[in-house]
């Protein structure tokens, strides 16, 4: 998910009740909710390298207990700074327990990422194997307002009692919080449903027995879903929509042939862009796009999760050609790597 949604899941889940227990369980969570992803400085070393290292090791079982034991080490040492100003906390101070928390909040920030397709791989290195349940899209705006909405009601309900008199709560928002939770654990749920029910519509539309068969989630609509299914020779897309029984695809355009195999691609599938790739894909397209008057060719990698456009993507993308996560390597007429560019970045 992108990190609003991350850092909103953490601040919801510590009014579940949480904050009632222990002193910073509120910025604990808030915080561990979006650790992970400082696995985004990876991306200093180069696009290529930031894709190898995204969704790493920072997004597994292994690895939440050390991000766990280095937040709550934060949070010590400004209880030390405000101890120092005379400034004790609220409530009892609990180490033990807001560890605890703060590892609730990682594991969220794991869960919300597998709902969307790019996936995780929560028992790397164990287990290399990218999991992606994909049943919202990266940014779901009923998720966000829902979390959004859990966040401010208190707010502005605890304004209109003190207009009245009533007695201010120290910890408000429990109600609208597992409101909001539970919210999104239905839409979870209901968007699950309609998504086999898009994956059937869409086996029955191929008719011949498919390989694979994968739906990727369009935001808002739960019945609204890109469905790929993949035969010996080819890929179809579907545009499905569950609510009516359809699933539309053009067979000229929505048909893509898995490309041949060339020297130039079996180069490119060795060089670190495309090892990383191909790792992660789940539907890559690898094929020779171009090669100059001086010999050099050029390798284009692309996933087919995500060439589809929505209403938030539509724009970042240049038709199929150009997706976004695509990658592309250049290949001298010695077959050496002589460059390897990601999402429009060059790695140096």
């Amino acid at each position: 998910m992108e990190p609003v949604t991350h850092f909103m899941t953490g601040a919801v889940l510590s009014r579940t009740g949480l904050n009632r227990k222990a002193a910073y369980a509120t910025l604990a969570m808030t915080l561990a909710a979006e650790a992970p992803d400082i696995d985004t400085l990876w991306s200093l070393g180069g696009p290529v390298v930031g894709f190898e290292h995204h969704r790493g090791i920072t997004h597994t079982f292994l690895g939440l207990p050390f991000e766990a034991a280095i937040i709550v080490g934060g949070i010590w040492l400004f209880h030390r700074w405000r101890g120092s100003r005379g400034k004790p906390p609220l409530a009892p101070v609990r180490w033990g327990l807001l560890y605890l928390f703060c590892l609730i909040a990682l594991l969220s920030h794991i869960l919300l990422d597998w709902t969307n397709n790019y996936g995780v791989r929560p028992f790397f290195p164990f287990n290399p194997r990218w999991y992606a349940g994909s049943i919202v899209f990266i940014f779901e705006p009923v998720m966000f307002l829902a979390l959004l909405l859990a966040l401010i009601a208190p707010f502005f309900f605890g304004l209109i009692n003190s207009e009245v008199g009533a007695k201010k709560e120290r910890f408000r928002g429990q109600g609208w919080a597992i409101f909001a939770l539970a919210l999104i654990v239905s839409l979870w749920t209901w968007r699950s449903v309609e998504r086999d029910n898009a994956i059937s519509l869409a086996r029955i539309e191929v008719g011949a027995p498919s390989l694979r068969v994968f739906a990727d989630p369009y935001p808002t609509n739960p019945y609204l879903w890109n469905v790929i299914a993949e035969t010996p020779d080819a890929y179809r897309i579907f545009t499905v929509n569950a609510l009516r029984g359809e699933a539309v695809s053009s067979p000229e355009r929505d048909t893509i042939y898995k490309p041949p195999t060339t020297l130039a691609t079996l180069a490119a599938k060795r060089s670190l862009l495309g090892r990383v790739y191909l790792d992660w894909s789940m539907f890559p397209i690898v094929e020779q796009t171009g090669i100059d008057q001086d010999g050099y060719a050029t390798v284009t990698f692309r996933d087919l999760r995500f060439m589809y456009d929505t209403f938030l993507t539509r724009g970042r993308s240049i038709g199929r050609d150009h997706p976004p996560l695509t990658g592309t390597v250049t290949v001298d007429p010695d077959r050496k790597i002589a460059e390897m560019e990601m999402s429009g970045r060059i790695q140096k």
